[in-house]
């Protein structure tokens, strides 16, 4: 098999590269769960995730590939429920690279770790042969309660799911700086541990939580679906949208469910609790749009109501997608 663009995309090619390869040789029960970072014990429970980034461009309205690994560090650990605590920071650098990015790129990076309340506690760099790209690798840690148990295997029937924000942000900024589209469309990078930690505090009942990334919410909710064995049904009406990002998507045929952000997580919780969730998460920064957008039903899956009562299967993300959108 050739490794293709479509490898990179977050969707079915990554999966089918994933099982075929790595899960094949390194599998292990950790590991095999997939969750967005692994839980493990020692002096207390710890969750540690490591992550890549290859964005492209390095600087996009609203971010930058600084902002953005520390965002999408913090955030993995956030979704089992983790206090991020420490980051590492490896930077790939090609020969061509402008040290005044370079710097931009760091600062952005150093302010962010303050925001998100994690230190860059270790790091490495590496130059080879190239044309001025820039690459960066991270790990993070941080600490787990022993009573929290937030994993994909525990949806129930009659759950709700709950985003946080307005979807596709990300993808369509990306896209829009590679295609020279000049528009209003900023990318929604962000640390998410306000809300996920005011909802903690508050004592939702989070029977699950995911960042809404590489594939979209539709890649996301079928692979929460699948690894808790339910439907997942959406009200297309209530998934919410920036009205510019809407009409970008649907100018060059984007699907929105498949479209990726940076800073936005569906959570999943008992029902009597969704509007709560959905308070809390509107109090707090980065989750003013947050809105109910579905139940867990019996089944397998993830369908979605239109506006008109109409019902359609959503699928993962095949193809290629927009790759190194992170």
């Amino acid at each position: 098999m050739k490794i293709t663009l479509a490898h990179g995309s977050g969707g079915k090619s990554t999966s089918d590269l994933i099982d075929s390869v790595f899960a094949r040789y390194f599998s292990n029960p950790i590991l095999n769960m997939m969750e967005d970072s692994a839980v493990v014990d020692s002096a207390s429970k710890i969750a540690v995730t490591t992550d890549s980034f290859v964005v492209t461009p390095l600087i996009f309205k609203g971010g930058d590939i600084g902002r953005l690994s520390v965002c999408g560090t913090v955030n993995d650990l956030l979704m089992r429920g983790a206090v991020p605590k420490y980051i590492t920071s490896a930077f790939i650098i090609e020969e061509g690279a402008n040290s005044e990015t370079l710097e931009h790129i760091a600062k952005s990076m150093a302010d962010t770790a303050k925001e998100a309340g994690v230190t860059v506690i270790c790091g490495d760099t590496k130059v080879i042969e190239g044309n001025g790209g820039i690459y960066i690798n991270t790990t993070g840690v941080g600490f787990v309660h022993e009573s929290t148990d937030i994993v994909s295997t525990n949806l129930r029937e009659g759950d709700a799911v709950v985003v946080s924000g307005n979807m596709g942000d990300h993808h369509a900024a990306i896209l829009s700086a590679r295609m020279n589209i000049e528009n209003n469309i900023k990318s929604d990078n962000a640390p998410l541990g306000e809300m996920v930690r005011a909802m903690l505090k508050a004592g939702v009942e989070l029977h699950c939580m995911r960042d809404v990334t590489r594939g979209g919410l539709g890649t996301v909710l079928n692979e929460l679906a699948k690894a808790s064995n339910v439907n997942i049904e959406l009200m297309e009406k209530d998934i919410p949208v920036d009205d510019e990002v809407r009409a970008f998507s649907k100018i060059l045929g984007l699907d929105i469910l498949h479209m990726g952000n940076e800073g936005k997580l569906v959570a999943v919780m008992p029902k009597e609790q969704a509007q709560q969730a959905v308070e809390i998460i509107k109090q707090c920064r980065y989750g003013e749009n947050a809105q109910i957008i579905g139940e867990v039903k019996h089944g397998s899956g993830v369908t979605l109501i239109t506006p008109i009562g109409g019902k359609r299967q959503v699928n993962v993300l095949y193809g290629e997608g927009l790759p190194r959108i992170c």
